[in-house]
């Protein structure tokens, strides 16, 4: 119960000084890694509620198109996280304060300013049209719940490296950084749901639901609004807050991107935009207008302010048509059994990254993204699906047995996922099958008509 608890306080920031402090940055835990049964826990509880109060059954295409951002999101720290802190501790040397890691004063300054970061970092990935190709993934889906706040991009390192390095000067021990950032991610997870009203005075200071559904709302009233991580303060100051309309008739909030794609392809959501952006610079005249159409925010065409003229933005409204393909139910089921074996393995690839070799870690990250591309396939209904699923399974089963001992290192579990992967090659080898023989039995009664 304790360990329970103690998770939830992680999320609502309600920690205890000593207990996240730090002197070197190995003894830092993996919050976000340690999370994730609690992150599954309230999923299926909010999914719950959410059915005995009568909004329906969870589209388990949109949760495990998020879940499977978030899968990705977090393998992709192993590439740029030696960087990052490298970096950090090289500046850490021309540091202007030399700070105590053990003083409370640090420990609330590192709090503050990697808030105010985020909502730097946070403001400039929307207001930058390369940062927002990376960003505007966390805004593809149209439904809002806990999941979406898995629905990372694994480009947007990158864009927060610029946010957080420079706190480096100020003399904050790399220890608080790391600690910090892990909690204001956390601290965001629960704020993706529509099942909080609003919190009364609390909404003047903190980052709410209330306020964090306006920032997922593709309304034009709703666009570039409450950047804040766990303070809403900065947005109050720099301009950028907006209040929910909560009971206004025709305001409500139509989640998603206002040129939503029609996909639950995961890599396709990942790198679509980047393909805009580049075709919008490529077709301007002038080369300080090739570097706008990059710089600028996505809305600004020649001639306009920098984030464009507002008056000729679309204005979404709900309700509008929701993506999502009907799709049998053992067939979700399916997907859902696939998805959590993805995660399995993206947890073993994760927390034994240092002991693994590159060629084991290479095997890992081509059976998630192909198992998550079957996903989308399979819930975009598209007829590839089955013949690709059909080799990722037979390729596990011929790695799983004569290229290691076990994939899994529970042997209990290992032989049961092999089982399951035996299991769906002959599923989809009895479908295609079936399929072959239905359509030469068509097809030769099509000849004897004729």
């Amino acid at each position: 119960m304790s360990g329970a608890l103690r998770q939830l306080g992680l999320m609502l920031y309600v920690v205890d000084r000593n207990s996240t402090t730090f002197e070197t940055q190995q003894e830092v835990p993996k919050y976000l890694n340690e999370a994730i049964p609690t992150f599954t826990l309230l999923l299926l509880l909010e999914f719950v509620v959410l059915f005995v109060a009568g909004h329906g059954r969870v589209r388990m295409g949109d949760v495990l198109t998020s879940s499977g951002h978030g899968l990705l999101y977090d393998i992709s720290k192993l590439v740029v996280h030696y960087g990052e802190l490298s970096l950090y501790q090289w500046l850490y040397q021309y540091r202007v304060l030399d700070l105590d890691w053990r003083s409370v004063g640090t420990w609330w300054m590192a709090a503050l300013f990697i808030d105010l970061a985020y909502y730097w970092y946070h403001r400039a990935v929307h207001e930058v049209n390369l940062g927002w190709a990376a960003h505007q993934v966390h805004h593809s889906s149209q439904d809002y719940n806990l999941s979406t706040a898995l629905r990372q991009s694994v480009f947007q390192h990158f864009f927060a490296l610029p946010a957080y390095t420079p706190l480096a000067l100020l003399g904050i021990p790399l220890p608080a950084i790391i600690v910090h950032i892990q909690l204001n991610l956390l601290y965001q997870f629960w704020i993706h749901t529509e099942l909080v009203g609003t919190l009364g005075p609390l909404e003047w200071v903190f980052n709410t639901p209330s306020h964090h559904r306006v920032h997922h709302g593709a309304n034009k009233w709703c666009l570039d609004r409450n950047y804040g991580g766990v303070l809403i303060i900065w947005d109050r100051l720099f301009g950028t807050f907006e209040a929910e309309r909560r009971n206004q008739p025709g305001q409500e909030i139509a989640y998603g991107l206002v040129g939503q794609p029609q996909t639950y392809n995961t890599l396709y959501l990942q790198l679509f935009y980047y393909q805009a952006v580049f075709t919008k610079a490529f077709s301007m005249s002038t080369w300080g207008d090739l570097f706008r159409a990059l710089f600028y925010g996505p809305g600004w065409t020649p001639g306009n302010p920098r984030l464009g003229d507002p008056t000729t933005f679309p204005d979404v409204k709900a309700p509008r048509p929701l993506y999502g393909p009907e799709v049998p139910l053992w067939q979700q089921v399916y997907a859902t059994t696939h998805y959590f074996i993805c995660l399995i393995l993206q947890q073993i690839l994760v927390t034994n990254s240092q002991v693994l070799s590159w060629d084991v870690m290479v095997c890992h990250l081509a059976f998630i993204v192909v198992t998550l591309g079957v996903i989308g396939g399979l819930y975009d209904r598209r007829w590839w699906w089955v013949g690709l699923d059909w080799i990722r399974c037979i390729t596990f089963l011929a790695y799983w047995t004569h290229v290691v001992v076990s994939v899994i290192p529970w042997p209990l579990l290992d032989s049961l996922v092999a089982s399951l992967m035996v299991a769906s090659v002959l599923l989809q080898t009895s479908r295609a099958i079936t399929h072959l023989w239905t359509s030469l039995t068509t097809h030769k009664k099509i000849i004897k008509r004729d």
